[in-house]
């Protein structure tokens, strides 16, 4: 993958290591929680971890399906169930699919900007966004549980070719 490609997530950065990082880290925190990445879920995460894009349970289950790990919805979506279950990955509401979290393990409060042309995902920390949420809240009475912020726009790629 080119840094250049849209799917890099909006900036260039090194996609092998930052896809590694992420996969070494689930494993390590399913081997502290005894949590089981079975070879199917794990399958799961790579793929997420291949695109910088949100990906439909479809897409992950063809290719699945493609490399004989079952063709039935149920497996993709139990293994995307348990990967956002685990914090490895997110549901993207707005696209109604799932892409995987930059940084499992930690207590975060992301934000995802989704480009509406091709897809990509970035998830930026959105801690600042949470705590001004959790104010309003606050005043209101409002014990607020989970917020999903999505931003939908063009990223610098869609934005550039929308500008050609």
């Amino acid at each position: 993958m080119n840094d250049q490609d849209p799917s890099c997530a909006f900036h260039a950065h090194d996609h092998d290591a930052c896809a590694q990082d992420v996969l070494s880290r689930a494993e390590a925190l399913c081997r502290e929680s005894g949590a089981r990445l079975t070879p199917v879920r794990k399958r799961v995460l790579e793929i997420l971890l291949e695109e910088h894009r949100a990906m439909g349970a479809y897409d992950v289950l063809d290719r699945l399906s493609a490399e004989g790990f079952g063709s039935q919805p149920p497996v993709a979506y139990r293994a995307l169930e348990f990967l956002v279950e685990q914090g490895f990955a997110h549901r993207i509401r707005r696209l109604n699919a799932f892409a995987a979290c930059t940084s499992p393990g930690d207590s975060h409060a992301p934000v995802f900007f989704i480009c509406r042309s091709c897809n990509a995902v970035a998830e930026t920390p959105g801690q600042s966004v949470r705590g001004e949420v959790d104010r309003i809240a606050s005043e209101l009475g409002f014990s607020v549980e989970r917020t999903n912020i999505e931003a939908l726009g063009l990223c610098p790629a869609c934005t550039d070719g929308a500008a050609a």
